[in-house]
């Protein structure tokens, strides 16, 4: 906590990365902690100070880490925690701190609590899990669906009872009502806060508890999903009020270890999202707020409506544009023609509002979604299911570009994604000598927000909110003041902002993309443009 009561993680940087398709150290096609490891110094270079890492627990790998089979240590795939407690060392010498990704609602089904839980009714890990008798032979419990396709139960022949399942049947549901559950799990957390991990990520935390009862969900509409199921509201087995229980339980145990939890909350609104932070904060210091996300198209007012309900919430604002389930942001905000300006300008918005970030790996240079183009080429099992509706994520998690070289030098084996195109284009190496490169300026934004209190510490006061083409707002901290002005469209803006007449003489350009700038009470920002400048009075 600094002077003024802020903790570490609200002038943090987060960077979320994939760690099959971060760095390759051992050449065999698939990331791994030492490739981490390897690029901690560009990490920190870039101005990232806390990385979240997708999980890399011992699994089967049926959703590529969801499903833990040993929460506890490392899957060969990655390493072992040898080479764990290396990253952590060489992240903590640069400041970096390590968030892992933590799945709370269920294990894998080759995990040993569900090995002996599907043994017998009476085995000791039975109640660990959700077992339930069917409504008749061949017939589920009830009718909720998978979120992956299909009935969210699974029918085992060893005790004639069904388990329940809201992701993959290899995906069993923990039973959260069984407080054995959840000090194992609490433990989990205390287990790794030893091993010097600053906090988690949450995964998928509105499904932790169901309606004992089991009452069916409403169906919502007559037309089918892209598994071809009915399309159901999840009313009884999604965002049940014993979350909340469970949030503060986790929270307590953070607090003692001056860790962080952030947490994956789809909210409907922001009323909805005060939920997760809890009374007087107790519960999760960083919920997501994915509604940012859904503002698909450079709209101001739309993101004036977004930043505006966020900004009003009880907690610290989180912002994200992608991650590893999203369609990146160069290809939701970019027209094909002007993306990497848009990708600059969308940075110059998430890194300037009052809040934390987190970034996607590959955002800073301009990654772009590959999805495949062939049903044989699909590695999530969402698109092998769904295709060709539903062509899954691995359009995202393709691996990141390092180099102009083979595979763009993320391995030099088949990698176990292909390597879009755009490596030639758009890659570390390159960027990192290119001054107007897209990475070059997500380094001088990260920059500038370390060392800036008003991008720091500064309330958010939106600007000339019925502009349809410019998305402008300060932040001010005491007696300073920053101007943040974005152009979302593809003609040049003059925007007066009339600093005269409130107590400003000038603009001092900060950053700026092309030839924006100010004079007088006039900024004049080219296509896509960004003008950053700091208030002179």
């Amino acid at each position: 906590m600094d002077a003024e009561g802020h903790q570490w993680w609200q002038h943090a940087v987060f960077y979320e990365l994939y760690p099959r398709s971060f760095a390759d150290s051992n050449n065999d096609g698939v990331g791994d902690l030492k490739g981490i490891t390897s690029k901690l110094d560009y990490l920190k270079d870039l101005g990232v100070d806390a990385i979240w890492i997708s999980p890399c627990f011992p699994s089967p790998q049926v959703d590529f880490g969801y499903d833990v089979s040993d929460y506890e240590n490392i899957d060969p795939m990655y390493g072992s925690l040898t080479d764990f407690d290396t990253m952590a060392t060489e992240a903590k010498k640069r400041g970096i701190h390590i968030i892992l990704d933590f799945v709370v609602n269920h294990s894998s089904d080759q995990h040993k609590w569900f090995i002996d839980s599907k043994s017998s009714k009476t085995a000791k890990y039975r109640d660990w899990y959700i077992w339930r008798d069917g409504k008749g032979p061949g017939v589920p419990p009830n009718n909720w669906i998978s979120i992956f396709g299909g009935s969210a139960w699974k029918f085992d022949p060893t005790t004639n009872q069904y388990y329940y399942h809201i992701f993959y049947p290899e995906q069993p549901d923990l039973n959260w009502r069984n407080p054995a559950v959840k000090d194992a799990m609490f433990d989990v957390t205390r287990w790794w806060y030893k091993r010097g991990v600053s906090g988690f990520r949450l995964d998928a935390v509105d499904t932790l508890f169901e309606a004992p009862d089991l009452h069916d969900n409403p169906v919502t509409s007559a037309n089918k999903s892209a598994f071809g199921d009915p399309i159901e509201e999840n009313k009884y087995n999604t965002k049940l009020p014993e979350v909340h229980d469970v949030l503060r339980g986790l929270r307590k145990v953070a607090d003692e270890n001056n860790a962080v939890l952030i947490g994956e909350t789809w909210t409907k609104d922001v009323a909805e999202l005060n939920q997760y932070y809890g009374q007087g904060n107790n519960e999760l210091q960083l919920p997501m707020d994915f509604l940012f996300t859904t503002v698909n198209k450079l709209s101001p007012a739309e993101f004036r409506k977004q930043i505006a309900a966020v900004d009003s919430a009880s907690g610290w604002p989180t912002f994200v544009i992608s991650n590893h389930d999203i369609i990146r942001s160069y290809d939701r905000y970019g027209d094909g023609v002007h993306n990497d300006d848009i990708a600059k300008l969308m940075a110059g918005l998430y890194l300037t509002l009052r809040g934390t970030p987190i970034m996607y790996y590959g955002e800073e240079i301009g990654m772009k979604t590959t999805p495949p183009t062939r049903k044989a080429d699909v590695k999530d099992p969402i698109g092998v299911r769904g295709w060709p509706k539903e062509k899954g994520r691995d359009g995202e998690r393709t691996p990141m570009q390092w180099d102009e070289s083979a595979n763009a030098g993320f391995s030099a084996a088949k990698p176990w994604l292909p390597v879009p195109e755009t490596y030639k284009t758009h890659n570390v190496a390159d960027e990192l000598k290119d001054e107007n490169s897209v990475l070059a300026f997500y380094k001088r934004v990260l920059k500038l927000r370390h060392t800036n209190k008003a991008l720091l510490d500064g309330s958010y006061v939106p600007l000339n909110e019925n502009n349809q083409n410019v998305l402008s707002y300060l932040r001010v901290y005491k007696d300073q003041a920053v101007l943040v002005a974005l152009n979302m469209s593809g003609a040049e803006q003059r925007v007066n902002f009339a600093l005269s007449k409130n107590g400003f003489t000038s603009s001092r350009s900060l950053i700026a993309t092309g030839k924006s700038a100010a004079q007088g009470d006039v900024v004049t920002i080219e296509p896509y443009g960004v003008y950053i400048g700091q208030l002179v009075k």
